[in-house]
């Protein structure tokens, strides 16, 4: 070589070299939108694969390939889990932990029920069950500036249901449930929190000018209706499942500012058999909140 001098080594990198890896994120970091220490629910909508048009237009919850957390990936009862970002609900400081969880499950399933139906300001609303969904519902009506109804059986509920803000309580034990509506003019929306089907049936008649009977709670008997009973009037028989992400933040959100809360019972995490049995045969007044030291 020209001048004895040494050769140099060649300055390409390695073709066949695999490249190196893509440094990883920290704990909590690498997604976008979020930051390590946000406070967030994650509740029965757990992420959908955002393509489909059930998607792609805002329904996020009715995709078919809809992940529930504990069934699509491991989630519930641990102080930490992994969900995709999407599913992520942003809680706001006035809620605590324990205030939040209930409202992203059965909070946000009937203020996105009551919010997506005709009813408007100042119509007449019933919440049919005075139970884990329908005392929430009685409170979100009110709130939402519906003239409230409240139904449940018997008629020490009354005093229950007033504190709960309706402004008017049927005793289904009682009478017709269907002539107490209509003798209060007639439901725009009916919210059916129970699970009994003769229930929800009752209130059909008491449906006002296109009328709507909103089904949350599952029954395992059929509906028993008629067509004249839904031509009478124009009226809806429809169901309403849940919400997506964003649904469960804006729940969150209205509860913090308008004082919506559910009415919790909790125990630690080491008594969840206890917590559950106690959901289980109805004896929460109204959900069961389990609770860890972290």
């Amino acid at each position: 070589m020209r001048g004895g001098g040494a050769r140099r080594p060649h300055a390409y990198p390695n073709p066949r070299a695999p490249p190196p890896p893509p440094p990883r994120p920290p704990p909590g970091g690498g997604v976008e939108g979020w930051q390590a220490g946000d406070r967030v629910a994650v509740g029965w909508y757990g992420g959908s694969c955002g393509r489909c048009d059930a998607c792609r237009t805002g329904d996020a919850v009715l995709c078919p390939q809809l992940a529930i957390p504990g069934v699509a990936y491991p989630g519930g009862y641990a102080d930490f889990v992994v969900v995709p970002a999407m599913a992520l609900a942003a809680v706001p400081d006035e809620l605590t932990s324990a205030e939040a969880a209930p409202l992203a499950c059965a909070g946000v399933t009937v203020f996105n029920a009551l919010r997506r139906s005709a009813a408007r300001p100042g119509d007449t609303v019933a919440i049919l069950g005075l139970g884990g969904l329908g005392h929430l519902g009685v409170q979100f009506a009110q709130k939402m500036g519906f003239d409230t109804v409240a139904i449940a059986r018997g008629p020490e509920k009354e005093a229950l249901a007033l504190k709960l803000g309706a402004a008017h309580y049927v005793d289904s034990t009682a009478g017709d449930v269907a002539a107490a509506l209509q003798g209060l003019g007639g439901a725009k929306v009916v919210l059916a929190t129970v699970t009994n089907a003769d229930a929800m049936s009752a209130t059909v008649d008491g449906l006002g000018r296109r009328g709507e009977l909103v089904i949350v709670g599952i029954a395992g008997e059929p509906l028993q209706l008629s067509a004249r009973q839904l031509l009478r009037g124009d009226r809806k028989v429809y169901g309403h499942s849940s919400g997506a992400a964003v649904d469960t933040q804006d729940t969150l959100r209205f509860a913090a500012q308008s004082g919506v809360r559910a009415w919790v019972e909790e125990l630690p995490l080491e008594q969840t058999a206890a917590a559950v049995e106690k959901m289980a045969t109805g004896r929460a007044r109204f959900r069961m909140v389990v609770t860890t030291n972290h």
